[in-house]
């Protein structure tokens, strides 16, 4: 198999899991929003939502994870409003009605394009601005916190890496030469020393625990780990309940 067929089947069926029909909007939770279409620096159109809280309410940015599209993360949308926090979510290229085919640098772009549309259009200082990833998002909010200025850096379900994560569930795959996509967290997060938050569920079987736990090691201070014991990789602000909403307003707002 040559590299760039391996590539390709890495993508379909280990990475990128896009769903590009939209099932609801937040409305359908009863949130006010806004509706955002804005470009990358490559030209691609991009969507996503902004759900306003106070004015000087802190505003997370969140890069979900690498399946579905933003309409699946609705009702955490809901939840984070309920708190008294903003919350501004966007498709990566390739999902939902963003424009394209994802891939790591692409995905990346799509990000730092999120970021400007935030802190640019919709007016969000980015001292307000909490960058929030769950999963193959951890690595998409940690690598643009290495290129821009925000309050705080929150991840949850964070892996190591797609080399670490390949060889976990897939042992018998060739060495990770061959995997083109790094989404490298763990060579990332030593150089970050904003406020950082690790949220993990202790029996998540598609992220182990202690790739969390390595990633928490790893980082400089200031820092915190909040484990959820009876939580996986989806469940765990319904598991978390009014607790997990709870430290992580409290993280945002200690943060400042």
């Amino acid at each position: 198999m040559g590299l760039s067929a391996w590539e390709h089947w890495i993508e379909r069926t280990f990475i990128f899991f896009p769903s590009r029909r939209l099932e609801c909007t937040p409305q359908h939770q009863g949130l006010k929003f806004q509706e955002c279409f804005f470009n990358n620096t490559d030209g691609l159109q991009l969507h996503g939502w902004y759900v306003p809280a106070a004015a000087s309410a802190p505003v997370l940015m969140w890069c979900h994870g690498n399946a579905g599209n933003i309409s699946h993360r609705v009702e955490y949308l809901a939840r984070v409003h309920q708190v008294g926090l903003g919350v501004f979510v966007f498709d990566y290229r390739g999902y939902g009605l963003s424009q394209g085919c994802p891939s790591e640098a692409g995905v990346y772009q799509d990000a730092g394009a999120a970021f400007q549309h935030l802190c640019g259009p919709l007016g969000v200082s980015p001292s307000q601005m909490v960058l929030l990833g769950h999963s193959l998002g951890s690595a998409v909010a940690t690598e643009l916190a290495t290129k821009v200025f925000v309050r705080a850096l929150i991840l949850q379900s964070a892996f190591t890496n797609i080399a670490d994560m390949a060889r976990h569930h897939y042992p018998w795959l060739p060495g990770k030469r061959l995997v083109a996509h790094k989404f490298d967290l763990a060579r990332r997060l030593p150089a970050l020393k904003l406020p950082k938050l690790f949220i993990h569920g202790q029996k998540d079987k598609i992220v182990p625990f202690w790739m969390g736990e390595q990633l928490y090691r790893l980082a400089p201070p200031p820092k915190e780990f909040y484990p959820i014991v009876e939580a996986g990789h989806h469940d765990i602000y319904q598991l978390g309940g009014r607790n997990y909403f709870d430290r992580l307003k409290s993280f945002v707002e200690f943060s400042l």
